[in-house]
C-alpha cells in the first residue's frame, strides 16, 4: 500500500530531510527500527530508508539525486509517495554485466566477493545510477585497480 504526503525539505546538520507523518509510519513494519521504503519525490523514483528519531517522527533523508530528480530544493514543499519495500536487500541492486565481465577477465571474482555485502551493495547502487557508459567503465576500472592492489577500503567513486 502506498501513502502520499507533502513535506517541506529542511536541513539538519549537513543533511536534507523531511519528517514522515506518524499516521503513515504506524502502518509500516520496522526492521531493527528502520523502515525500508520505495517511493517518489515529485514523481521521481527512489529507494531509501526511514530513520527513527528519538521523540520525533521518522525522518526521510533526501539526497542530491532525489532533489535533482524531483526538481526541488531546501525550503520547498515536495510531494512524496512512499510504500514499504519488502524486496530483500540483496535483490535491490544486481551486479551489472559489465562489472561481472571485468571481474572475470581480471580473475578478481573472489576478491570482490570478500568485500562486505553492504560494500558490494553500495557499489552496485552507485553503478546503477550512472547514465553514461564511459563513466561506468571509468569507475569499474578504478574498482579493478583497487582490487588488484588489495586496497583495504575499496570504494567508488
Amino acid at each position: 500500500m502506498s501513502y502520499q504526503f507533502k513535506a517541506k525539505i529542511y536541513k539538519i546538520g549537513i543533511n536534507w530531510a523531511v519528517d514522515v507523518p506518524p499516521s503513515i509510519v504506524q502502518e509500516m513494519m520496522p526492521e531493527k527500527g528502520y523502515i525500508r521504503i520505495k517511493g517518489q519525490i515529485n514523481n521521481f523514483d527512489f529507494i531509501q530508508t526511514l530513520v527513527p528519531v528519538k521523540h520525533a517522527p521518522y525522518r526521510l533523508f533526501v539526497n542530491q539525486m532525489m532533489m535533482k530528480g524531483g526538481k526541488t530544493a531546501i525550503g520547498e514543499t515536495a510531494t512524496f509517495v512512499v510504500a514499504q519495500n519488502h524486496t530483500p536487500v540483496e535483490q535491490l541492486y544486481a551486479i551489472p554485466q559489465i562489472l561481472s565481465d571485468a571481474l572475470t577477465q581480471h580473475h578478481l571474482d573472489d576478491e570482490f566477493n570478500k568485500l562486505s555485502p553492504s560494500r558490494r551493495k553500495d557499489i552496485f547502487k552507485y553503478l546503477s545510477y550512472l547514465k553514461n557508459e564511459e563513466t561506468v567503465r571509468k569507475n569499474i576500472n578504478k574498482l579493478i585497480a583497487q582490487l588488484q592492489n588489495k586496497d583495504k577500503n575499496v570504494r567508488i567513486p
